[in-house]
């Protein structure tokens, strides 16, 4: 194991010598700022290229301002250019691997069932006193999966050879609605948890750091449905990891971790 840091390049550089390959990824969480994950993205792409790894699988995700440019009024344009902060910003980071050709799978990951751990959004009473989950799909499904099964998906990616080289592909475990999600809950907890289906701007309200870009994410969920769920691919998924967890599964492993406010 070697320590690296994704803004120091030598670190990096030192962290992929003699590797085969190497699956990047940013946090955007950790700082909010999508200035610094297009600068992480491509310090790696650099260190990748240095080392001529063979494989690189980037941790992408999809430009929403392809489907809702910034001149339609349908999404608030955020931080003056975006309308998915930590969506677009990654997207454009895509550009840095391919300038130096380096050898590269793009994957599309999901909704992470941590964030129902990590950011707050578990079960919490809404104005009856009634646990509820808090979401603006409407009835849409929301592609969803643990982080554990990305690093396996990954692995199996990279077990393919050549073959996704060039390829985007997408990762999840399950597509649920809301309801669904908030049935399994229910399941886990045995004591009642609904759904609160929200507007995208209601949900942009709710005042923690970052509910406008969730909030915004949501929508484009909702709103393009068809073009979304096609990358996270279930069937594909399970060529690359067949021990994907269900929902249910993955409650009952961490369902001690879920904060009930």
């Amino acid at each position: 194991m070697v320590a690296a840091n994704l803004d120091d390049i030598e670190s990096l550089k030192r962290a992929f010598e003699g590797a085969y390959g190497a699956f990047c990824l940013t946090n955007y969480w950790e700082h909010s700022s999508p200035e610094k994950e297009t600068a992480q993205a491509k310090t790696q792409a650099q260190a990748a290229k240095h080392a001529r790894l063979q494989h690189v699988i980037w941790s992408a995700f999809e430009d929403t301002r392809r489907w809702v440019p910034l001149s339609d009024n349908r999404m608030p344009t955020l931080m003056g250019k975006y309308q998915v902060p930590h969506f677009d910003a990654k997207a454009e980071a895509d550009a840095g691997f391919a300038a130096l050709a380096v050898p590269t799978t793009l994957y599309l990951t999901s909704f992470y069932w941590e964030n129902l751990i990590n950011l707050g959004m578990g079960p919490r009473k809404d104005e009856d006193g009634k646990l509820a989950i808090t979401l603006s799909m409407a009835d849409k499904k929301l592609p969803g999966v643990a982080v554990d099964d990305l690093g396996k998906c990954a692995l199996g990616i990279f077990k393919r050879g050549n073959e996704f080289i060039g390829r985007t592909v997408g990762g999840a475990d399950e597509h649920l609605t809301g309801a669904q999600m908030a049935a399994a809950v229910t399941r886990a907890f045995g004591q009642e948890v609904r759904y609160n289906a929200v507007e995208p701007a209601d949900y942009a309200k709710l005042g923690f750091p970052g509910a406008d870009d969730l909030a915004n994410i949501f929508q484009f969920k909702r709103d393009f449905q068809s073009s979304y769920l096609g990358a996270p691919s279930l069937s594909v998924s399970r060529t690359h990891n067949p021990d994907l967890q269900t929902f249910d599964m993955w409650l009952a492993h961490n369902k001690h971790r879920i904060p009930l406010e």
